[in-house]
């Protein structure tokens, strides 16, 4: 589900129709394209293609998502929170808060495994795009800054490794101090947060529990407690994944389905892992956007 960029504290949505999102049959991979490797990158991972050339079964698609992108987005090209737009502000990094909206007790390793799993999750878009068109960031390292919950007992750890915020609501839910936030600061004034701008969060891991489904934009992601907690250590979280797939600005296809391809991520509950066509569409968004960034 992708909620359209927020610029409120209340969830809504700006343009488009909102549903919950599931996987509910098998895999159906667009067809994988061999050119889009190029080598191997500095960090192991296979390099991709550097400039934009989808394999041919690709380009009548990619252009239809691209218009459809165009006629549809109330203010692409002005809007600049974007996964990218954060990325690029903090110089190669992102900085998480979660909110567990759950009674759910959390250990210290089960924190960690969060952590971990989302690296994860982010870590494949992000290889999608390392070196293609000017993309300046081989690796965009995230951590997790601040845990908000209800009740301190929750979290069942004593360490500082991360801010703890209690009792502060918004939308219903924990959430960390709107002082730290992008999504309320996104001049980049952090001045009123507690830990100051090194602090600060780019995006929500909002995990909340009985919650079927997802959603993404550029405050971050809203998942399930029990499903993040059950997925934490799989390959491939695909909620997780369709939702940050949001977060750069990808759309959702729920009433239309681009010629000659089926079966990707962002077509939800077609896919459980990112395909060629998941890739391309969000290396197309990149080279739409890189400009404003000077590249």
């Amino acid at each position: 589900m992708f909620l359209r960029p927020l610029r409120s504290a209340v969830i809504a949505v700006a343009a488009g129709a909102l549903s919950l999102i599931g996987f509910s049959g098998p895999a159906l991979a667009a067809p994988a394209a061999t050119a889009t490797t190029t080598g191997t990158a500095a960090s192991g991972a296979p390099a991709v293609a550097a400039a934009w050339n989808p394999p041919n079964n690709l380009v009548q698609p990619l252009d239809q998502v691209w218009r459809h992108v165009e006629s549809t987005y109330p203010n692409l090209y002005g809007f600049k929170n974007y996964g990218w737009d954060q990325v690029m502000a903090n110089r190669g990094t992102l900085n998480y808060c979660v909110r567990w909206d759950s009674d759910q007790p959390v250990t210290a390793q089960m924190r960690d495994e969060i952590h971990t799993a989302l690296q994860r999750q982010s870590k494949k878009w992000i290889d999608s795009v390392a070196g293609f068109e000017g993309f300046p960031y081989a690796t965009v390292p995230v951590k997790i800054v601040g845990w908000a919950v209800r009740n301190r007992s929750t979290l069942q750890w004593t360490d500082n490794s991360v801010d703890i915020y209690t009792n502060i609501i918004g939308e219903g839910a924990p959430q960390c101090a709107p002082d730290c936030g992008r999504f309320f600061h996104q001049d980049g004034d952090y001045s009123k947060c507690p830990g100051g701008a090194a602090r600060h969060y780019d995006q929500s891991l909002w995990l909340t529990k009985g919650f079927g489904g997802g959603a993404g934009g550029d405050w971050g992601q809203r998942i399930g407690s029990e499903y993040m907690l059950g997925a934490r250590n799989q390959d491939n979280i695909h909620i997780l994944l369709h939702e940050i797939g949001h977060t750069y600005g990808l759309d959702d296809f729920y009433d239309w389905t681009p010629t000659g391809v089926g079966g990707f991520l962002m077509q939800a509950g077609t896919a459980d892992r990112i395909t060629e066509f998941d890739k391309w569409m969000y290396r197309d968004f990149w080279r739409h956007l890189k400009s404003r960034y000077g590249l």
